[in-house]
């Protein structure tokens, strides 16, 4: 390997890992709630509201720690209201889900505005970062330490996440319980789960999960808040989930295939090809790996 090649791998591989932050953290949250039967389709419209209240309440307080918090409140309020709408206003999921999107997309549109007066980049509402963390055994390693070392404290979260929610699924009592809701509701029922209290949880956890990547989005890509910054990723973390065959394993390492096409895509644009084109990549990929994952799916049930 020579050493513009060594040179390029360093700076691609933290950019993957970097744009594969908050599509793994979307994407455990939307596992959680598709295992207990409740897909959150509302995923992006919590990412956007938890990266605007992150900034926020940051720019208020000075405080990047309770913008964080702030962040993952409003995304876990809203997976609670969209609960409220399912269960107790006995509305459409999926239609409730994108009514979210639609209201929170408006919503912070509007509310940045009125606060700055500018529906752009909210300059005079520049928010505390959240820190990048260098851990000492590994910055000492050479170039393992640069590619592993350094990286966003989010980032490090999410990946250290994927083994907690796949033992806290497969191993725990209340994840046995989660899935039994997601396999057969009624059967849960019969059994003495109380099928509502399990999904409302999973859906707050589901909006912990999305507000945490908002947060990254507006604290650690940057120290602002943009209209519809967070830019169908919450979309993406979808797509994660189904191609991770509803594991955490697979969450994540669907979640990397996509943060590779969206790094890729970056890295693409300065080579002559029409940046439209290039920006499509990260959209283009879900699309074929959901399409190959549906005839994979279409064949092994013809098998059966």
């Amino acid at each position: 390997m020579t050493q513009l090649d060594l040179a390029s791998l360093i700076t691609f591989i933290p950019a993957i890992l970097r744009v594969t932050t908050p599509i793994l953290l979307a994407g455990l949250g939307v596992l959680i709630s598709s295992r207990a039967g409740v897909l959150n389709i509302g995923v992006e419209g919590m990412m956007l509201s938890g990266a605007f209240a992150g900034v926020v309440v940051s720019a208020a307080t000075g405080s990047a720690t309770l913008g964080f918090l702030a962040a993952l409140v409003v995304g876990g309020a809203l997976g609670a209201a969209l609960s409220f709408a399912v269960h107790v206003l006995k509305s459409d999921l999926i239609l409730s889900g994108i009514a979210l999107n639609m209201a929170a997309a408006a919503g912070t549109t509007l509310l940045l505005f009125m606060l700055t007066g500018d529906k752009g980049m909210s300059g005079s509402l520049s928010s505390q970062v959240l820190p990048s963390l260098t851990i000492p055994v590994l910055a000492g390693i050479p170039v393992l330490g640069t590619l592993l070392s350094g990286h966003h404290i989010l980032t490090y979260a999410a990946f250290l996440a994927v083994p907690g929610v796949g033992l806290f699924l497969m191993r725990t009592p209340m994840g046995l319980r989660l899935r039994a809701v997601g396999e057969n509701p009624e059967s849960a029922e019969i059994a003495g789960i109380n099928v509502r209290r399990v999904q409302v949880g999973a859906l707050v956890a589901s909006g912990v999960f999305a507000g945490a990547a908002g947060a990254f989005l507006s604290m650690g890509y940057v120290s602002w808040f943009s209209q519809n910054m967070s830019a169908g990723r919450g979309f993406i973390a979808l797509a994660a989930e189904v191609m991770g065959h509803g594991s955490a394993t697979g969450t994540m390492f669907a979640s990397l295939l996509l943060g590779i096409a969206e790094a890729a895509s970056i890295a693409l644009q300065g080579v002559g090809l029409p940046s439209e084109l290039m920006q499509t990549v990260p959209y283009l990929v879900p699309v074929i790996a959901l399409v190959v994952h549906a005839r994979r799916r279409q064949r092994l049930l013809a098998r059966a």
